[in-house]
């Protein structure tokens, strides 16, 4: 169709936005969710450790400074996963000790699984940090029975 200025205007075409979109949606909301399992699994570990878990110990583990420390402890008491004041050490709630213990276990599955595959441990450790979070559950339930059916030929 012309233009006034007589150019011939190019057609749009659908958008096909909404798949993509969703696609991207999950993304960040699995990004999201992953940063609040790896604050909760490292707290979880602190408290085992040392009895406690301070802002300080959380950013050199996570190699990240002390200001985002204290963000993320906000956006995880805003969901109710752990309960902090100013100058104290951090705790989970009941909610927070449950996502930790699932984390942990969703990630010892994937690196046992990795490892049975033969994939070098050292690897498997690495590998196992960034798939676990993005993994469904179907897929985590044929690791399941993989394991299962390996450790029955044993």
């Amino acid at each position: 169709m012309p233009t006034k200025t007589g150019k011939k205007k190019s057609a749009r075409r659908p958008a096909e936005s909404e798949p993509s979109a969703n696609g991207y949606r999950r993304a960040r909301l699995d990004h999201a969710h992953e940063l609040a399992e790896d604050y909760v699994e490292l707290i979880d570990d602190l408290i085992d450790k040392h009895g406690e878990a301070r802002a300080v110990d959380i950013a050199r583990h996570l190699g990240v400074t002390h200001v985002t420390v204290t963000k993320s402890i906000t956006r995880l008491q805003a969901e109710g996963l752990v309960t902090s004041a100013p100058y104290r050490s951090i705790f989970l709630t009941e909610k927070g000790r449950q996502l930790a213990r699932r984390a942990r276990e969703r990630h010892r599955l994937v690196l046992d699984f990795l490892v049975a595959l033969g994939v070098p441990r050292s690897d498997a450790e690495a590998d196992a940090e960034g798939i676990e979070h993005h993994i469904s559950p179907r897929t985590l339930d044929a690791m399941k029975r993989y394991l299962k059916k390996s450790d029955a030929a044993s």
